[in-house]
């Protein structure tokens, strides 16, 4: 039966559990990114939001409570300085989960976690297509994207006449 079983205990005791999942924040913090397997990505991301969360509040007591998870100064440094200013306007869904395939040696499935606002590649992506709803019809935004191609076009083209 599965009674009250709210989280993957990750086959681990209580305390190696807590141990391992603030070493891997500290790791996400410091790092931006890690490769781990997608259940423990899963475990670490309901650890480490919060905690975003709770930086967001620079005060002292927001502080010893995220170092009383984490026990690392300069994660702690970290977390409250840039990744905080980067992430202070989210309102939430501070990391990412990307998989990644299964591992060889045990075929575990693999994936990488990373703070969304760090990953300046998807961040260029995600800039160029930006589409705020999904619909069958691409008529609008193609609509809205071809004549802006022209008129970039035509001051060059009046330039090069003008010379």
């Amino acid at each position: 039966m599965r009674h009250n079983k709210n989280f993957n205990h990750l086959g681990r005791t209580a305390s190696h559990r807590a141990a391992m999942l603030a070493n891997m924040a500290i790791s996400l913090i410091m790092h931006k990114r890690i490769t781990t397997t997608v259940a423990k990505a899963k475990e670490l991301k309901k650890y480490v939001e919060p905690l975003i969360t709770k930086a967001k509040e620079d005060t002292t007591n927001s502080r010893r409570v995220v170092f009383s998870y984490l026990q690392n100064k300069e994660a702690i440094k970290e977390l409250f300085g840039p990744v905080v200013q980067k992430v202070g306007d989210r309102p939430g869904g501070y990391t990412r989960i990307i998989k990644l395939g299964y591992r060889q040696g045990d075929a575990a499935q693999v994936c990488f976690i990373e703070l969304v606002d760090f990953d300046e590649a998807m961040m260029k992506t995600a800039g160029a297509a930006k589409k705020t709803r999904r619909s069958r019809r691409g008529g609008k935004a193609a609509a809205t994207e071809a004549p802006e191609a022209p008129q970039t076009e035509a001051p060059a083209a009046e330039e090069a006449k003008a010379e």
